[in-house]
């Protein structure tokens, strides 16, 4: 019963999002401060939804419901309580709601806190975001749901990989996920901005709590995931620069210099570039997005490509 509520509350978080996505976007052509509040609304709708379902998952864990599919790939009786918990995203379906989780939480909160940016910048923004938590939730639901069911439920489940029984691990994924999915907000800015126009000093004082947010949860589940891979898979060399390492330490890097160049946009007015500092707005009065353009082609590449494991 509450793994059917969980699939139901997750189509309802998609129907959201979508309606986020509309609604934002109506917000800003029409220029409508109703039709931009009911987007913000809908934002809080999907994370909540999604929030349902994946309460809905580590009840089915906790309780050992093998008649749920992900529950009997991953998880067993005879397992404490943490890898129980921890085996809700020890699965590529469980990852990718936990992703979603974190997307969604990210695009509420961006609704709810960004009062003090312009009518405008905010409905792009919370389209923007409302767009990729469409996407993700689309392929969770039609093609990676955790909560599909089993035609007949078997005694036991097959326990979680030995690998991933570790705590390192077991609260790794929640802070990786929350310090990747926490720069699809700057990602979400940046758009906003080239799209209103508004590339400006002011933009790295909006954009440098979220990027510093993200920053900080990435370092911490970075260097989780490296206590883990060293001491749980072997020597380090080889296994502590796995695939999955890099792609959470690429972004960290970008993120580095992001910060960095916040702060400096903040003090003098000019962003710096890989090849020097680059004015935000030449002397001629026009705004030069060539800065952002390249945030934005990092930004969706690594949601896009990289995504949950």
């Amino acid at each position: 019963m509450f793994a059917e509520i969980g699939a139901f509350a997750l189509v309802l978080a998609l129907a959201f999002s979508a309606a986020q996505v509309g609604l934002s976007a109506a917000g800003r052509l029409r220029r409508s401060a109703t039709l931009a509040a009911a987007g913000e609304g809908a934002a809080v709708a999907a994370f909540l939804g999604v929030a349902v379902a994946f309460a809905a998952l580590i009840h089915a864990f906790v309780t050992s419901d093998f008649s749920v599919a992900n529950v009997a790939a991953n998880s067993h009786t005879d397992k404490p309580m943490l890898y129980k918990v921890a085996g809700a995203w020890g699965s590529h379906e469980g990852s990718m709601l936990l992703w979603c989780l974190a997307l969604t939480g990210y695009g509420a909160a961006a609704a709810i806190l960004s009062g003090g940016l312009p009518r405008g910048l905010r409905a792009v923004m919370v389209t923007t975001q409302g767009l990729l938590g469409a996407v993700f939730l689309a392929y969770t639901v039609f093609a990676s749901n955790p909560l599909d069911r089993l035609a007949a439920a078997p005694v036991e489940g097959r326990s979680l990989n030995p690998l991933l029984q570790d705590p390192a691990l077991a609260v790794h994924p929640p802070f990786l996920y929350a310090g990747y999915v926490g720069m699809s907000v700057v990602f979400s800015l940046a758009v906003a901005a080239l799209v209103e126009g508004r590339v400006e000093a002011a933009w790295a004082r909006w954009v440098r709590p979220w990027a510093l947010a993200a920053w900080s949860l990435l370092t911490v589940g970075i260097t989780l995931g490296s206590f883990w891979a060293y001491y749980e898979l072997g020597w380090g060399g080889w296994w502590f620069w796995d695939p999955v390492e890099n792609a959470s330490f690429m972004p960290w890097l970008v993120a580095t210099a992001l910060l960095h160049s916040a702060i400096v946009t903040e003090k003098r007015g000019a962003l710096g570039a890989p090849l020097g500092a680059r004015r935000l707005e030449p002397a001629d009065g026009r705004h030069n997005p060539g800065v952002l353009l390249g945030l934005l082609r990092a930004g969706l590449g690594r949601l896009v490509v990289l995504g949950p494991r």
